[in-house]
């Protein structure tokens, strides 16, 4: 009896090693790691960036995987707390064995393990971190997104050529990285086409009431109005700046996705933000992507599985190129990447970052009466 008890917690452990996905590479598989924020405040980043990545994983084993071995990806939740990003690394680094790690989603979360990438020589692909200081730590570390400078420059000059504004009123948080460097673009290339910042007002992390703000901001009588944050304190903003009778577009950048009937309502409109790409693009990568995770998932994909999904196939034809699963081989290989992927056609600059275009999408109601995105322009800030 004991004997036979054995064996089937052998046979029970063995399995759920096998789903779990928790044994290190062998001769048969190549584990990729992954650091997210499955939970937390920003879940849905994570979450979604996870199931793009599972599909691109699902579809390149089914093709053949690499070099005939298949794709282990094991990923950790970091609920977008540095401390936690930092335990997660080590985790995949020491009891998984990773030589690749994607990941994680925010920032600062992504800042706080790249300097151990690189000194451990562990090829790191950031999804969708955008502050500048991300790729700075080393060679090996990589991103799919465009940077916070880019993209806050977008935002400008989408403001002024666009929506044809000609006053703008910021209000960004003063303790967030992400949220600084979006003002402090935006109203370089704003100020660039034309236009004249009227009003800059901040907050703290964490602050539920922004009416004081917003008075002042209404006084200034701004055509258009930036917000620089992540989709939850932009709903909740939103709602207080209608409230006020601000009745001007607002726009912002790709912390907004994640915006849906969940967590805001009619406030976010007319509302703008700059992303990686839309689900509505006539691109057939992007349309073929669309139609895969529908059909795995049941609903359209948010950028963040995008970049996710674009992560791993940027790792896979990596590693296919380099002949090797080395991570000095696999990095090289990288900074050579020159294709076209679903949020855009892709090759690195000398900083591994990449160089692409931008989208804006509008929010705006879909046929059944939900907050959806749509297409709204390509902006170039080249010209």
């Amino acid at each position: 009896m004991k004997k036979s008890l054995t064996v089937v917690l052998a046979l029970s452990a063995a399995l759920a090693l096998s789903v779990t996905g928790c044994s290190k590479s062998d001769s048969n598989s190549i584990t990729v790691g992954g650091v997210a924020p499955l939970s937390g405040g920003v879940a849905v980043y994570g979450v979604e960036c996870k199931k793009g990545i599972d599909l691109a994983v699902e579809e390149i084993n089914a093709a053949g995987g690499i070099n005939g071995k298949n794709i282990v990806f094991v990923c950790e939740d970091d609920e977008g707390d540095p401390a936690k990003s930092v335990n997660a690394y080590t985790k995949l680094t020491t009891s998984n064995g990773v030589k690749y790690i994607i990941g994680s989603l925010t920032s600062g979360a992504t800042i706080a393990i790249t300097s151990l990438a690189q000194a451990d020589g562990v090829v790191q692909i950031a999804p969708a971190a955008t502050a500048v200081a991300v790729t700075e730590a080393g060679n090996y570390i990589f991103r799919a997104c465009y940077t916070d400078p880019f993209q806050g420059k977008v935002g400008g000059k989408f403001a002024a050529a666009n929506l044809g504004a000609k006053k703008a009123a910021i209000l960004y948080d003063i303790g967030n990285d992400y949220s600084v460097g979006l003002k402090e673009n935006f109203v370089a290339e704003f100020t660039a086409n034309g236009g004249a910042v009227v009003a800059a007002e901040s907050y703290n992390t964490g602050d539920k009431d922004f009416n004081a703000q917003l008075t002042k901001i209404k006084t200034a009588a701004p055509d258009v109005v930036y917000l620089p944050d992540y989709y939850g304190t932009v709903a909740l903003i939103a709602k207080q700046l209608r409230a006020q009778g601000i009745t001007v577009p607002i726009v912002g950048a790709d912390g907004w996705d994640g915006l849906s009937d969940k967590n805001a309502d009619d406030s976010v409109m007319p509302g703008y933000y700059s992303n990686h790409y839309a689900t509505d693009s006539d691109s057939a990568k992007v349309q073929q992507f669309v139609s895969n995770f529908k059909s795995k998932y049941g609903e359209n994909p948010n950028a963040f599985a995008a970049l996710g999904y674009d992560s791993m196939y940027m790792l896979r034809d990596a590693i296919v190129k380099a002949g090797s699963e080395e991570a000095a081989d696999v990095r090289a290989a990288l900074e050579a990447t020159d294709g076209d992927y679903v949020t855009g056609h892709l090759t690195f600059d000398a900083n591994h970052n990449p160089i692409k275009s931008a989208v804006m999408l509008r929010i705006q109601k879909d046929a059944n009466g939900a907050l959806a995105t749509a297409y709204e322009a390509t902006v170039d800030i080249s010209k």
